[in-house]
């Protein structure tokens, strides 16, 4: 889920904080990846029609493969240079949002049930997205992809989204490529959405700023963070009747969650019993991420062709001559990345002070000199 509704909350409150950009725009510059979030997209979209999804000979789902093969080769050949993180183990916190998702998917699978007795191709189309799911086994798959790719891979200790921004924060990459908001509440400087949409749609990647959206909201990150937590996060309920706008209004006045509560009229607001925001707040601000500088080495490598080819063609029944000819895609663009952006070539301009400086100097020392000189000549006058 994410944040609700702050991409419509900064639309409306900090528009100077989010921009419009091309996807080649980021060529060159090293973005970090939420690999479930993509994962999950190829899975809904990549081949599928109705129920039924790209498998190989032994019926085995390969649209992860599918989508995470051709997606990547995308930024790679645009001068991207990506690397995928994968979640580690999620917060107990988190686990409450998890069952919830566990209890919609089964009601979808229920939904399409129903649907497909009724032979209702929209309800069919509707309910199966609902009842996707990324296994652990998805992720296996894709890192093993990736890693024969020549791509790098971290898996986070618990959520991928907070280990992103880590690697944000540390400047180790530009920015965050996700859909989910919460990459700013981690903190995560720069931010994108869309990054891995099908070309197809033509969909321009947003870019967020988050020091400007801490400027334009006039708030500070702790007070941007309960923010983000009224809203509506996966670590715990929200207040009912509190949404965004509320809330902004709520922060900016209050200053903070606890005193927002001291002051609530709690007859027309429902706070939720035993209400663990400020273990939610902590897990924002101090999530718990890999800082091992060998682990996160980040190394681009020629890919294995010989082991994409198993992999793909082999075991998964991709077509031998696209896997060849992606290769030799994968391989031209490692030419490309190696490429600097352009401001990378300017050096800075010497300054230009210090002489300046001097000959504001040389004319001070001259002047008292000429002050004494037309002195006298006004004596000789009189």
């Amino acid at each position: 889920m994410g944040i609700k509704g702050l991409t419509k909350l900064l639309a409306d409150n900090a528009p100077k904080a989010m921009k419009e950009q091309k996807f080649e725009s980021y060529f060159g510059r090293k973005i970090a990846i939420d690999a479930s979030m993509s994962i999950y997209q190829f899975l809904i979209v990549v081949g599928r029609s109705g129920t039924e999804m790209l498998t190989n000979e032994a019926g085995e789902v390969t649209s992860h493969l599918q989508g995470m093969f051709n997606r990547t080769i995308r930024l790679l050949e645009s001068g991207l240079k990506p690397v995928y993180v994968f979640d580690g183990a999620p917060p107990d916190l988190k686990k409450q949002e998890l069952a919830k998702r566990y209890s919609r998917r089964e009601d979808a699978t229920a939904g399409l049930d129903e649907a497909i007795k009724s032979g209702n191709k929209e309800d069919i189309e509707k309910f199966s997205k609902r009842t996707v799911k990324v296994t652990k086994q998805h992720n296996e798959d894709c890192k093993k992809l990736l890693r024969l790719m020549g791509v790098p891979v971290i898996e986070a200790p618990s959520e991928a989204e907070a280990q992103c921004a880590a690697l944000c924060k540390a400047d180790k990459v530009y920015a965050v490529a996700s859909e989910d908001m919460d990459s700013l509440t981690f903190g995560a400087p720069k931010f994108l959405r869309h990054l891995m949409d099908p070309s197809s749609r033509k969909t321009p990647v947003m870019e967020f700023d988050v020091s400007k959206v801490l400027e334009e909201l006039n708030l500070t990150m702790d007070q941007f963070i309960d923010l983000c937590i009224l809203c509506g996060c996966d670590y715990c309920d929200s207040i009912k009747g509190i949404g965004g706008q509320t809330a902004l209004k709520l922060i900016r006045q209050h200053g903070s969650i606890e005193s927002i509560l001291e002051n609530i009229n709690r007859d027309r607001y429902q706070i939720p019993e035993d209400w663990p925001y400020q273990e939610a707040r902590r897990l924002f601000k101090e999530p718990l991420v890999c800082d091992d500088d060998e682990k996160l080495e980040l190394k681009w490598t020629a890919p294995d062709e010989e082991g994409l080819l198993n992999f793909l063609v082999t075991e998964n029944g991709f077509n031998s001559d696209r896997v060849t000819k992606a290769v030799e895609k994968i391989k031209a663009s490692k030419n490309k990345s190696t490429q600097n952006r352009l401001e990378s070539f300017f050096k800075p301009v010497a300054s230009t002070s210090v002489p300046i400086k001097r000959k504001e100097n040389e004319k001070a020392a001259k002047e008292p000199a000429n002050k004494k000189a037309k002195a006298g000549a006004g004596r000789k006058k009189k």
